[in-house]
């Protein structure tokens, strides 16, 4: 937490981006709490709404655009070439495409919430050749949706942010 305080303070709004971009491309950074302590410092009057609001849009679409050209570019190869050794079949392969095809837009969107999905999905979503404008509708307003949610739960917490950390670290969950 204290390295992601450091960002932000050092950074500002591209630290906040960029943190947020690097989380949802895979790296281990935990984006929900990076968002709510962005909303609780725009609660004390040390960032401003909409340039963090629009950092944290930036540093979502590019990510998941990222990983969107790498699933649409490498993906449905290295799946076709290599599945075989993970146990992939092309009828696997088929299927998804499928699924994709008729619900997987909503995965997009709602899969922001789940950690390890928020990762995969657009990946999965390139190597499944959806369209992108199917893509993009889906997967930004899940990011607008997204980063809105924990932005304002950090702003409504307030001045009780350092006691739902104390909380949380008491659980024993890492933020």
């Amino acid at each position: 937490m204290e390295l992601i305080q450091q960002w932000v303070t050092s950074y500002g709004y591209l630290g906040i981006s960029a943190l947020l971009a690097l989380g949802i491309v895979g790296l281990p950074i935990p984006d929900e709490t990076l968002l709510a302590l962005a909303g609780f410092l725009i609660f004390k009057g040390e960032l401003k709404a909409v340039p963090v609001t629009l950092a944290a849009f930036a540093g979502s679409f590019c990510a998941i655009t990222i990983s969107y050209i790498l699933g649409r570019t490498t993906g449905y190869p290295l799946l076709h070439r290599y599945g075989k050794y993970v146990r992939i079949t092309d009828k696997e392969i088929t299927r998804v495409h499928d699924f994709y095809h008729r619900v997987g837009g909503l995965s997009l969107t709602f899969g922001y919430y789940i950690a390890a999905v928020r990762h995969l999905t657009a990946y999965v979503a390139g190597a499944s050749k959806l369209e992108y404008p199917t893509f993009a509708a889906f997967a930004y307003s899940g990011a607008v949706i997204w980063c809105g949610t924990f932005l304002t739960l950090g702003y409504l917490l307030g001045d009780r942010w350092n006691e739902i950390l104390g909380l949380v670290h008491r659980f024993g969950v890492r933020a």
